[in-house]
């Protein structure tokens, strides 16, 4: 069911191949335009969710879509940093296998009739990568001011956060278990 909110998602999709191509030519123009396109796929990512709840407008196809399409465009921006020799491999691992565990938990707990909800910690995480990943990609100095040691920086504190909120993950996982193993 394609309503708004879920093409608002879909757009978002259909922006990877756009940065990956644009960061293919690692040149000042084509990462100014690449970090446009990254900035504005992911305000597609609040809209779409406001507009869900607004409008009423929520589906089990926005609700597998949209974060998936969060961690697309966010492991496309990562590899294609890593690629360029502007991002520590290592870094990107750990945020991809951080996403790779919290999905699978998700899944498990999901089979167990169970729900793991995000919260504010996961969120803010997702925020301040999406902020680190600006600067990396926009690489080459702008009016004198080097991009590159603030999106490093503040890719390290969402590194941070990415590790602790995937630990809570893990945390709620076993505590969900337990208290349902009491019922």
């Amino acid at each position: 069911m394609f309503n708004l909110a879920n093409n608002l998602t879909l757009v978002r999709i259909l922006a990877i191949p756009v940065l990956v191509l644009l960061l293919s030519f690692p040149y000042p123009l084509p990462c100014l335009l690449a970090a446009l396109v990254f900035v504005a796929a992911t305000l597609t990512d609040f809209f779409d969710g406001l507009l869900a709840r607004r409008y009423n407008l929520e589906s089990n196809m926005g609700k597998l879509l949209d974060p998936l399409a969060d961690k697309l465009l966010v492991t496309s921006a990562l590899i294609m940093l890593t690629a360029l020799g502007w991002l520590w491999a290592w870094i990107v691992i750990l945020i991809i296998a951080r996403e790779l565990l919290v999905t699978g938990i998700r899944s498990m707990a999901a089979e167990r009739g169970l729900v793991i909800s995000a919260d504010a910690l996961g969120k803010f995480k997702t925020v301040l990568q999406d902020v680190a990943i600006v600067p990396l990609v926009l690489h080459y100095p702008w009016a004198g001011i080097d991009p590159r040691p603030w999106g490093l920086g503040l890719m390290l504190i969402a590194l941070f956060l990415t590790l602790v909120s995937g630990g809570n993950y893990v945390l709620k996982f076993f505590r969900s278990l337990s208290e349902q193993e009491l019922d």
